[in-house]
């Protein structure tokens, strides 16, 4: 997961965003290199996407279901999953290598990407359209929030169970370490979700409604379809970022690790003068 959203930033700002506003006659703009950047950018984008899927999905055999944690939660089974989504994700959007054309040419070589107008008339690339949108981000949405509500069902009934036990073998609801972890892991799920459906929902409605109203032409940067459709691009690849965080950030011992490096400078310094 940390991998594909750092290809995410990799592509999608360092080698794109950044380039368009400072380096514009770079070489990363000959029309076969910006081709290649943006399959690059909707393969890593859909990588990150899906493994955070799967990665929820790892979370909810874990808690939920005892007998198939032992085969399924392994080295060897992550492996071939991760493997698996990203081939898929690179296969998926090779399609995105096609779709461009050159502006102009100068001396024989062709600059910059502008889509060709087939993307907008043709039956097979509307069809790619749809086809892109569901697999990222429609049918994430529903797993996602599917896996997590079963996940957190779980998790309330066996807490109640839990709960029960103690009071009947104490007499008192006291503080039980267990339930503290189990809530914790409840907000983590919620956090995922919610983060996931806020960030991308503005990138679906816009998606929408070019297909509705079958209008694609932007009139300049202050044309109000351009601020939501930059807008929409700007959550969606922050999207990419958070979930590996928030999953890191929650982990113990990740946290511990993090504030070890943060001090070792300091722990270098005070031997150095010492």
């Amino acid at each position: 997961m940390a991998v594909t959203d750092l290809l995410v930033i990799i592509t999608a700002v360092m080698f794109n965003r950044i380039p368009a506003t400072f380096f514009p006659g770079s070489f990363l703009f000959i029309t076969p290199v910006c081709s290649i950047s943006t399959a690059s950018i909707y393969a890593s984008r859909d990588c990150s996407v899906w493994l955070t899927v799967t990665f929820t999905f790892d979370r909810f055999v874990a808690i939920c279901c005892r007998k198939l944690k032992a085969t399924y939660c392994t080295e060897k089974s992550a492996t071939l999953v991760i493997g698996v989504v990203c081939a898929l994700g690179c296969l998926i959007n090779i399609p995105w290598y096609f779709i461009h054309e050159p502006i102009y040419k100068i001396e024989n070589i062709p600059w910059y990407c502008r889509i060709k107008a087939i993307r907008y008339s043709s039956v097979t690339w509307r069809a790619f359209d749809w086809i892109d949108r569901i697999l990222t981000p429609c049918l994430p949405f529903f797993l996602i929030i599917l896996f997590n509500a079963l996940t957190v069902r779980h998790i309330v009934v066996a807490n109640r169970a839990r709960t029960r036990i103690v009071v009947r073998k104490s007499g008192y609801n006291r503080d039980d370490p267990e339930l503290e972890n189990r809530k914790k892991s409840v907000i983590l799920i919620f956090s995922i979700s919610g983060s996931f459906i806020l960030l991308w929902m503005t990138y679906f409605i816009q998606f929408l409604l070019e297909q509705v109203t079958n209008d694609y032409i932007l009139n300049g940067f202050s044309d109000p379809k351009f601020i939501f459709r930059e807008s929409s691009n700007m959550l969606q690849l922050l999207s990419c970022c958070t979930n590996t965080f928030i999953y890191a950030v929650t982990q113990s011992k990740f946290r511990v690790q993090l504030i070890n490096m943060v001090q070792q400078p300091f722990i270098l310094l005070r031997k150095l003068f010492k």
